[in-house]
């Protein structure tokens, strides 16, 4: 009687101690496992977005240009978009027509976000066209003569095909088309996962952790974060039927979490801010800095790795204030440090709102510029952009872009194959300065 006693109070024990293990858990614990997973749910939200708007694996959507909706969209450039699905008995050919003249790329991604390749001449110097065959790493399967083969360690990955527009962009669409997909055999195809679809001017509370399991089904593929998806797998376990602990966990993500993204957020995680402009440490390529790729998500779904483009971002003016609709801006860059210095193939800036990071609406449709805007420069050879509601008098028509009256809000300056100070991480934008009025 007395070792059925014992039993059971060792059982007990082992339950209680279960059942407070999250409580165990400090706050800071629980607000970096939030911030981890959150990271992977901006990609099931979009994958879950684009299968509802009628995407199909394996198959190419062509969007028209300027037609993506995301934050931080690349208005430079055509999109193709798709999900591809890979197993150990199919690999999908992926066909890419010869491209004289023009930058293009075409990236894959995990469901993390993580770049996984490129196709382009920079890869493929030799022959950068005609078709590859992306396969599932280890899968033995028959290819085609005069196939490259590309190995990915995962069975599905977003696919992006840009081909940039410069001045013609009819001749860019038709380059587009050409691009194609195609699965060389019926690889199973994975289920959808099922997490919340959150708007972006909001986070998902406590019930992120609901969706965990969908979430952690595609692994993570660097190495050293064993131990955010084991917490986070950990919290979702202690949260399920127990009231007290998912009303703390709630509470740490609303006190906490939250305001750590909103801080990390100014930086771009472990970035570096500079004249009012924040470039990121690591993009495309994150290793164990979940933190910036979890902000790059949020702020620039789909970002490619550094020797491909590198994205600053705007938000202050020279004294520090934040960016407003309401005032005029310069941007001024000295002759000897003209953006097309530190871009091999181009540059542009774009406007976007500081909520959902889309284009700022206006009655011109001018959503960005670039060298295809036509700018003018000055008689010292410098380049001046300005940023107001109307067009400032003495400013030349492709050196303006508008930003709506009311509206606060973020420049995004972009350099296609960088160079030079941006490739090494010496060079920022000079200060937008707030000209009188």
């Amino acid at each position: 009687m007395r070792i059925w006693i014992s039993l059971v109070v060792v059982v007990a024990t082992l339950l209680a101690g279960a059942a407070n293990a999250a409580s165990r858990m400090s706050d800071e614990e629980i607000s970096q496992a939030y911030i981890y997973l959150l990271g992977r749910l901006y990609v099931t939200r979009q994958q879950q977005l684009d299968f509802q708007q009628g995407y199909k694996w394996n198959e190419l959507e062509h969007k028209k240009p300027g037609a993506v909706d995301w934050p931080n969209p690349n208005l430079d450039v055509a999109y193709s978009e798709a999900w591809v699905a890979i197993d150990e008995t199919s690999c999908t050919i992926v066909t890419v027509p010869e491209v004289k003249d023009r930058y293009y790329v075409v990236q894959f991604l995990n469901g993390w976000g993580e770049t996984l390749a490129n196709i382009n001449e920079r890869i493929f110097p030799e022959r950068p066209f005609g078709d590859f065959a992306v396969c599932l790493s280890g899968a033995q399967v028959i290819l085609p003569n005069d196939t490259r083969r590309i190995d990915l360690p995962v069975k599905h990955a977003r696919v992006l095909a840009r081909v940039a527009l410069g001045k013609d962009t009819a001749g860019a669409v038709a380059l587009q088309h050409k691009f194609s997909l195609k699965a060389t055999g019926t690889p199973k195809l994975p289920d959808i996962p099922k997490t919340p679809i959150f708007d972006l001017e909001t986070f998902p509370g406590v019930e992120a952790f609901d969706a965990a399991e969908a979430a952690m089904a595609e692994r993570d593929i660097n190495p050293g974060l064993e131990p955010m998806e084991a917490r986070v797998r950990e919290i979702a376990g202690e949260i399920e039927g127990n009231q007290d602990e998912r009303e703390r966990v709630a509470a740490i993500i609303r006190k906490v979490a939250i305001p750590e993204i909103a801080r990390a957020g100014s930086i771009i995680g472990h970035g570096k801010v500079r004249n009012g402009w924040a470039r990121p440490g690591v993009v495309g390529e994150y290793g164990i800095d979940y933190l910036t790729r979890t902000l790059v998500n949020y702020r620039g779904l789909w970002a490619n790795i550094k020797p491909e483009v590198l994205y600053y971002r705007g938000g202050n003016d020279a004294s520090g204030a934040e960016l407003n609709g309401d005032n005029v801006y310069t941007l001024t860059f000295p002759k000897d440090a003209l953006p097309s210095r530190f871009a091999k193939y181009f540059w542009s800036v774009i406007a976007v709102d500081s909520t959902r990071f889309r284009v700022l609406p206006n009655p011109m449709a001018r959503y960005l510029l670039n060298e295809a805007t036509n700018p003018q420069y000055g008689p010292d050879g410098s380049l001046t952009l300005y940023f107001a509601a109307e067009k400032p008098k003495d400013a030349p028509e492709g050196n303006w872009l508008p930003t709506p009256r009311g509206q606060v809000y973020r420049l995004t300056f972009r350099y296609y194959g960088p160079l030079d100070g941006v490739a090494n991480g010496t060079y920022w934008p000079p200060a937008l300065i707030k000209m009188k009025q």
